[in-house]
């Protein structure tokens, strides 16, 4: 993916993303995102989902030393290997099926939801809170920063269309057909619950997540949700809250 097409923004203290265009099948346009949180030690947590491209590296570069490089779910897989490349010190976590779809890539990960005991930390949880949500169908796991009271997360919860990841780019950003996918609408609602494989965990992490102070959510796939972010979720999962 070009630097020219990638959008980096600070949109909260310590918090960036780094927002570019995405297209599922090449056809759907999604956007894709990562974002990185300084933590109060001065190391860098990265959810890794955009190609490590120049000014990406220079802004991560910038921010601090890269410590964590997260895979978020199942499917965003795409670019950890070379986040690990240019960063061979940082801790590689990721859910457990994305490190069974990356074993021919030699790569050495630290930790594995859905392996690893429930509860275990990984040295990151005195800044960013995690939940693993095993019965989603893509393994998702949702972050909260409370001190930017934002959560991150990447298919939990859409936000289309994705103006500002294709802000930079001559393709446009708009979902054909569907237009809107957001928390609000019918379809997202539909298409959380489809995605709950087990509806009784998805209840009780649906409900960790709730129970979590976020005014924003930063989603990998359309634009931020700079508030009533709780609001939002709690709509999105109402089939499971009620």
């Amino acid at each position: 993916m070009s630097s020219t097409s990638t959008v980096i923004r600070e949109v909260a203290k310590d918090v960036w993303t780094f927002s570019c265009p995405f297209s599922r099948f090449n056809v759907v346009p999604v956007g894709g995102r990562s974002t990185a949180i300084k933590m109060i030690n001065g190391d860098v947590w990265v959810l890794a989902s955009t190609p490590l491209n120049d000014v990406t590296k220079s802004k991560l570069d910038e921010i601090g030393p890269v410590k964590y490089i997260i895979g978020a779910d199942a499917v965003h897989t795409l670019y950890i290997g070379e986040f690990k490349k240019a960063y061979p010190r940082a801790k590689l976590i990721a859910v457990q099926e994305a490190i069974s779809k990356k074993q021919n890539e030699g790569l050495l990960f630290d930790g594995a939801w859905g392996a690893d005991p429930v509860g275990t930390e990984y040295g990151f949880e005195s800044d960013i809170k995690h939940c693993y949500f095993s019965g989603f169908k893509n393994k998702d796991v949702a972050f909260f920063h409370p001190a930017s009271k934002t959560l991150i997360e990447a298919d939990l919860l859409f936000n289309l269309p994705c103006n500002e990841q294709y802000s930079k780019s001559p393709s446009s950003g708009k979902v054909p057909f569907v237009g809107t996918l957001n928390p609000y609408t019918w379809m997202h609602k539909k298409f959380t619950w489809a995605a709950g494989v087990d509806k009784e965990a998805m209840k009780r992490d649906v409900k960790t997540v709730a129970g979590w102070d976020f005014e924003r959510i930063i989603p990998c796939h359309g634009d931020v949700i700079e508030q009533d972010g709780n609001k939002a979720w709690r709509e999105a999962y109402k089939w499971y809250l009620d």
